[in-house]
């Protein structure tokens, strides 16, 4: 419990240090590749999520998960890569060889699906090498380039929201 709260302070300050270091710019380019990156610990509905995106016109196969778990049970099989607290050192380095694969690819979108301000999935998105990221307005706005104002629940909403603002910025 102790070594959880010290973490989460730790993590939280590198947080906070890489986000004044950040581009509060985004790309003008097209969106190909589509990270996402989700916090099961609110939403677990992540393939429906995936499927809403396909609808709207990105390729299934350029479409990738990150989930971030706060718990994870022997038990449970995950089918995307995930990430634990346990997989974060103190100084923010990831020791998951898929995780670190996923943070290296440049998207041209990251959706940074969780509305909790939880040191782990921030330290993802300020880590990413994404182009341009859209969020929950719930979260630090120093995250997102772009923030939509929706309920973790209601995912169809957050999808329609986020596409007729990337059409409007010209990237789809």
């Amino acid at each position: 419990m102790f070594y959880n709260i010290l973490k989460n302070f730790f993590l939280k300050k590198n947080v906070n240090k890489r986000l004044s270091f950040c581009d509060s710019n985004g790309s003008n380019g097209q969106i190909i590749i589509v990270g996402i990156i989700v916090d099961e610990s609110y939403f677990s509905e992540t393939g429906q999520l995936v499927e809403r995106i396909v609808s709207q016109g990105i390729d299934n196969h350029n479409i990738f998960v990150l989930v971030y778990k706060d718990k994870i049970s022997k038990k449970e099989v995950v089918q995307e890569p995930f990430l634990t607290l346990k997989d974060i050192s103190y100084s923010g380095e990831i020791k998951n060889k898929e995780v670190n694969n996923f943070l290296s690819t440049s998207f041209d979108l990251l959706i940074n699906y969780y509305d909790v301000n939880k040191s782990g999935p921030m330290l993802l998105t300020t880590v990413s090498k994404a182009k341009f990221k859209v969020g929950f307005d719930t979260v630090d706005k120093r995250l997102n380039h772009l923030i939509i104002k929706s309920t973790i629940e209601n995912f169809n909403e957050f999808v329609l929201e986020m596409f007729k603002y990337l059409k409007i910025l010209n990237k789809i």
